[in-house]
């Protein structure tokens, strides 16, 4: 019994010193100034496709600087993946609390809640496993990045290193594989097929036909039109919402408040159009030719 009571007290210290090494390991201040080489996820995807037998199988990616890359992506990336990224320390403490109580719900850890910063500290140094210790470390280093790097950096690392496709990482290879265009010109529709992939872009493709992929880049495309979200000082305006019905916000991953407005507003503006038709059939006047209406004036 003492023997493994003292086993039980080596294991507890050694765990807790691979967890604590994290507070100085890895040098995060350097990529500040450096582009990181390839990262621990894509070395997973390396010894995945060697255990598969792929041996031609290799990474393509192309780094691009934030100042290439269309606003168009970014407004995607930030609506879709990390509403508050401007505004919060690495955490998005309401999203983890989703994301608990969705887990307890269904009775399994999925660990959702994570922010761009969360996401680049997996990335960049940690395994793909989802266990309570890889999320203390997860968590440590994405304070530190947030504390080493300005938020534009943190962006710029982000969409460089993000997978969007089997073996396509970062946004310069992929606006160039799937569209055969540069960073700097991809379009809003574009842009938005890009971000409603992030999650899972093994699975789906941006040119594919998924309902999930049509569905997701619609809303996303939708948000997108009635923001400006302007680099670095995240200013947003919303003139109106989205022209959408209901949502599954846990599958689209947009802020269920504003898929709520939408929600209303879509509804509203049902009612008040049946009531003008209405209108209409009641004092018999004709029904307008469908064609296209005039610009309005500027």
């Amino acid at each position: 019994m003492k023997l493994i009571k003292n086993l039980a007290v080596i294991l507890l210290v050694l765990l807790l010193a691979d967890i604590l090494r994290y507070f100085v390991y890895p040098d995060v201040g350097r990529l500040a100034v450096e582009n990181p080489g390839k990262t621990a996820f894509m070395l997973d995807r390396e010894a995945e496709w060697k255990k598969e037998g792929l041996k031609d199988k290799k990474i393509h990616q192309q780094w691009v600087p934030l100042k290439n890359v269309s606003q168009n992506l970014i407004k995607a990336v930030l609506i879709a993946e990390d509403d508050k990224f401007w505004h919060h320390e690495g955490f998005d403490y309401e999203a983890i609390e989703r994301a608990l109580q969705k887990n307890i719900l269904e009775k399994k850890i999925s660990m959702g809640g994570s922010t761009i910063s969360q996401q680049l500290s997996k990335n960049l140094y940690l395994s793909a496993s989802k266990n309570p210790v890889r999320k203390i470390k997860e968590a440590i280093i994405t304070w530190r990045i947030e504390k080493s790097l300005s938020k534009r950096r943190i962006l710029e690392l982000y969409v460089n290193i993000a997978e969007w496709g089997d073996g396509i990482f970062g946004i310069g290879e992929a606006a160039r594989h799937y569209y055969g265009v540069s960073p700097s010109q991809l379009s809003g529709e574009q842009a938005a097929h890009l971000a409603s992939v992030l999650p899972n872009p093994i699975k789906y493709s941006p040119t594919g036909t998924s309902g999930y992929v049509r569905n997701r880049s619609r809303i996303i495309y939708s948000i997108m039109r009635r923001r400006g979200i302007v680099v670095p000082d995240y200013q947003e305006v919303i003139a109106s919402v989205p022209d959408t019905t209901a949502v599954d916000s846990v599958v689209i991953g947009i802020p269920q408040s504003l898929i709520d407005q939408a929600v209303s507003a879509d509804s509203s503006r049902r009612d008040r159009k049946n009531e003008e038709n209405s209108g209409s059939s009641m004092k018999k006047e004709p029904v307008p030719s469908e064609q296209p209406s005039a610009a309005p004036p500027h």
